[in-house]
């Protein structure tokens, strides 16, 4: 049986650090995915078009990564069954846009929207669907990469007043927040 294992990484850098290793474990890259900021957010579609040719000319799926604008987040870098699911609910071909995707592939409502909340706010996912004979091994190269501890941080998210992902909502800029410039949405 397949289950899909997500993690959220605060920094692009280290999500695709993780999906080399997979690959590395024989991971299929049909299996894997990734969504998140590359940088700054700043992402223009040039950066997002080499994005993949410049990670070492590496086989697999980053060499697929492309740019993608997802309502409520801006533009991300993303790769895999996860980006496809995520290109065909924006277009409307599936109801929830990010949230949607997560759902579809077995994560309840509360954990889609902290996913898509973490990639809003400047995070990487990466996400795998795993046989049973490979859970152990993914968890082990996703959990030691060190991700963000989604107890502490939807705890925080929701100190800050937020409560769901809100797609309508303009993408999170860390900087004006941290500067007092804008305040944390509110949804």
């Amino acid at each position: 049986m397949t289950r899909t294992l997500t993690r959220s990484y605060g920094d692009y850098e280290t999500a695709r650090s993780v999906v080399e290793r997979l690959e590395e474990a024989g991971i299929s890259s049909s299996n894997v995915s990734i969504v998140g900021r590359n940088g700054d957010g700043e992402t223009n579609a040039e950066e997002g078009a080499g994005i993949g040719a410049g990670v070492g000319g590496a086989a697999g799926l980053l060499t697929g990564l492309g740019l993608l604008a997802i309502p409520g987040v801006g533009p991300v870098v993303a790769a895999g069954w996860l980006a496809a699911t995520a290109v065909g609910a924006v277009a409307g071909a599936a109801a929830g846009g990010l949230v949607g995707s997560f759902i579809k592939e077995g994560h309840d409502e509360d954990e889609a929207n902290y996913y898509a909340e973490t990639v809003r706010r400047g995070g990487s996912v990466v996400s795998v669907r795993a046989e049973a004979d490979q859970v152990l091994n993914v968890e082990a190269i996703l959990d030691g990469a060190k991700p963000i501890d989604r107890t502490e941080r939807t705890a925080q998210y929701r100190q800050e007043g937020w409560s769901r992902f809100d797609e309508n909502a303009d993408p999170y800029d860390r900087e004006a927040t941290a500067s007092g410039r804008m305040t944390p949405p509110v949804v």
